[in-house]
């Protein structure tokens, strides 16, 4: 700013000098790089939320098992709790709890969404007419509804029991604190997604209901075993390969 008038408004000059000096002294916002624990996190979030809105999308649709009909979300809800271990172990409870809420988040804007193009008027040209695109996206809302209830729920009780044997254990034995938080998060978890979605249906009584949680949830322990080495194998690959270990089983609320 001249010295002859205080008054007088910097020139462009003066402006992107002091810009610049700001910059250089590592002020407002510089450059930043982010860190492979960042990087990591922020993938292994990507991966829990495609999984998890993608798995109540293409939900409504089943099929035929030796043990009956099963929701092809199956195949990807199984990712969404191996992933909440793995950031539960090396981020902690805020960092699992933060990722949970924005897979909610998430969920809830797909709901949202879903909502709003289905009360859309379709153009005679569409290639989804009114009632199919009803009959396939309407059914999602229901299920993003069920599914963000009985999410939340599951995941919150996961963090807990997870975190819970960790310190019991003090940090030993992955597969008990794994498989363990995964096998009662899930009961609760499927029980209250089914409950919800198909509770009122017509054509479905509470025993279809009730042998329809027992199906899925003997799924849901068979693959929680099985992904046991996979979660063995994520959690070498990270502390021996990213060189970045576990969080304490100790921690504050």
């Amino acid at each position: 700013m001249s010295e002859d008038n205080p008054h007088k408004a910097p020139s462009v000059d003066e402006t992107m000098k002091s810009v610049l000096k700001t910059l250089d002294h590592g002020h407002p916002d510089p450059p930043r790089m982010l860190g492979v624990g960042q990087k990591l996190f922020v993938v292994l979030a990507a991966i829990f939320v495609t999984c998890l809105v993608l798995g109540d999308v293409i939900g409504g649709k089943a099929f035929a098992t030796s043990v009956g009909p099963v929701s092809v979300g199956m195949i990807l809800f199984p990712v969404t709790f191996l992933l909440t271990d793995v950031i539960n172990d090396f981020y902690g409870k805020r960092g699992a709890r933060f990722v949970t809420a924005v897979g909610a988040a998430m969920a809830a804007l797909a709901y949202f969404a879903l909502v709003l193009t289905t009360a859309l008027p379709t153009d005679s040209e569409s290639y989804f007419q009114d009632d199919e695109y009803r009959k396939i996206f309407g059914g999602s809302s229901k299920l993003f509804i069920a599914s963000i209830i009985a999410y939340v729920i599951g995941q919150l009780l996961d963090i807990h029991i997870f975190l819970f044997w960790k310190r019991v254990t003090r940090g030993r034995h992955l597969w008990l604190r794994a498989t363990g938080s995964t096998l009662v998060s899930q009961l609760i978890d499927t029980a209250v997604i089914n409950a919800i979605f198909w509770g009122g249906v017509a054509d479905k009584d509470w025993g279809w209901i009730g042998a329809k949680i027992g199906r899925e949830y003997l799924i849901k322990i068979v693959v929680a075993i099985a992904l046991t080495p996979i979660v063995y194998a994520i959690h070498g690959f990270i502390m021996s390969w990213l060189r970045i270990d576990p969080a304490p089983h100790v921690e504050d609320a």
